[in-house]
């Protein structure tokens, strides 16, 4: 390994340090992932249907137009390892500005385009607001020279302002009566304030550093990655449009909501990629060791994915009744299809960052190529056809879709994964808490109060730990274990595996 990637390993290996950083940044990511899904539900109470629509359309139409920006340099600059890493950080800086720059004017480009296609003039406003937030991103790159050392404590509290921030704002705002003002609001100050204090916390200056070469290597790593984000772009758009035509705003914003909920899930997964990417490229040449890191990352990341995910699918209609309102009573049979599809999303979820990591991105071009083929043949048409209920029927379908193109590149990557047992293995500790509920309630529970409801949560709960405990149990005593290592100096340059 190179002596220019010092990691914060605390004096460990890599791979213990790997699992600790995983584990204790993963509690604190949850607990940020939590305030969100609060400060979603919060909202949703307090904002019409309409003005959830609104906001829906802001982040469907220009939101996932940062997917087109999304260039991998993060991802490059913790994978280089440059003999004066403060100029490689200024590189990669510049390209990221320079992308920054790109999407500032694809967006404002983008808004007559947006009113035609959406019929909705009200978005002008708050689109050209959303602008400018996209200085505050670019700014926040010092985060990146924390991740590449593995600093995860460091990194990890500068990047909870912004959500933290963002809560008490948008609630606020809401509370006020701001309807769709109160998530922009939200937005800025969260974006702005957490830029100034990554930028007071930056180990190097922020410079123009233009390198053509740089910029040809990022360009040769990055241009699949391009692909993902218009394939992104695509499918997004694709679903709103349709149903911003065929269900009206009300539709949009049920699409919004159930992506909301089950967004919670993936931010745990993209919590542990995030933590084992750098880990994942100091390694990258090391099948066997590849190979471990997969699995036990993912069943990690599946002891919550697939539970939360059934959970929510379980209980859609309570979390509507009792906590976000009668009035969202149309979209549960979307909410409980899009959490199916959730954790069936969490099987090998990871698979891009190996990939990432070796510089193969071009099998996620094609992937992403096929997500597209995959929502044009279902849940789209599902959509036009039979409504909310047929596009949830359609994300399901495609979600195994998906299952079998990550099956088919990671076999061959490891050779000996099989995609199926890794699947049976993360549907097995949620198997009994469903199947206890679901005979609970066919017992014949007529009337079902908002305590009830309570009881069956934490008997689903409870069952869901049991069973997590028993088949996962030598893989927790192992995580246990790197947990109780006791820390030594917190910077040490190249350490073992």
């Amino acid at each position: 390994m190179s002596e220019t990637r010092e990691l914060a390993v605390k004096g460990g290996s890599l791979r213990a340090h790997a699992a600790r950083g995983t584990i204790i940044n993963g509690a604190f990511d949850v607990g940020v992932g939590v305030l969100g899904l609060v400060r979603g539900f919060i909202v949703a109470g307090l904002v019409s249907a309409h003005d959830y629509g609104v906001w829906g359309i802001l982040v469907i139409a220009f939101g996932t137009l940062s997917w087109l920006k999304q260039f991998g340099v993060p991802e490059k600059y913790v994978q280089q390892d440059e003999p004066d890493q403060e100029l490689a950080f200024q590189r990669a800086f510049t390209i990221e500005a320079m992308a920054n720059i790109a999407f500032a004017v694809v967006l404002l480009a983008a808004i007559p385009l947006a009113v035609v296609v959406y019929g909705q003039h009200a978005i002008v406003a708050p689109a050209l607001v959303l602008a400018l937030v996209i200085p505050a991103y670019a700014l926040q790159a010092p985060l990146w020279v924390f991740y590449r050392r593995m600093d995860f404590v460091r990194q990890r509290t500068l990047q909870a302002v912004d959500p933290v921030v963002s809560f008490v704002v948008t609630v606020v705002a809401a509370a006020l009566g701001a309807g769709y003002w109160s998530f922009l609001a939200g937005l800025l100050a969260g974006g702005w304030i957490n830029a100034l204090l990554i930028l007071r916390a930056s180990p190097y200056p922020l410079r123009w550093r233009y390198d053509a070469a740089t910029l040809r290597s990022y360009a040769s790593f990055s241009w699949p990655l391009f692909v993902v984000g218009i394939s992104g772009v695509l499918v997004a758009q694709g679903s709103i449009i349709a149903a911003s035509q065929h269900l009206g705003l009300a539709g949009v914003g049920a699409i919004a909501l159930a992506t909301t909920i089950g967004q919670m899930a993936d931010r745990v997964d993209g919590m542990i990629s995030l933590a084992l990417y750098p880990a994942i490229c100091a390694i990258a040449e090391k099948t066997e060791l590849l190979f471990e890191t997969f699995v036990k990352a993912n069943r990690l990341a599946l002891m919550w994915g697939v539970p939360f995910g059934a959970g929510v699918a379980l209980f859609a209609a309570d979390l509507v009744h009792h906590v976000i309102g009668d009035r969202w009573a149309f979209a549960i049979d979307l909410i409980r299809l899009v959490a199916v599809a959730t954790a069936i999303n969490q099987i090998a979820f990871n698979w891009h960052s190996y990939f990432r990591a070796r510089s193969q991105t071009r099998p996620l071009a094609v992937a992403a190529v096929l997500s597209v083929v995959f929502y044009a043949g279902l849940p789209i048409p599902l959509l036009l056809t039979h409504g909310l209920s047929g596009y949830g029927w359609g994300v399901v379908g495609v979600a195994g879709l998906q299952l079998v193109v990550r099956a088919y590149y990671l076999g061959k990557l490891f050779g000996r994964f099989s995609m199926l047992a890794h699947t049976v293995r993360a549907l097995a500790p949620t198997v009994l808490p469903a199947a206890a509920i679901l005979a609970w309630r066919a017992a014949g529970v007529a009337d079902r109060t908002s305590a009830e409801a309570f009881g069956e949560l934490l008997a689903y709960l409870a069952l869901t730990v049991l069973a997590t405990v028993a088949l996962e149990r030598d893989l927790l005593r192992e995580l246990r274990g790197y947990l109780r290592r006791e820390p030594a100096p917190p910077v040490a340059p190249a350490p073992s595996i």
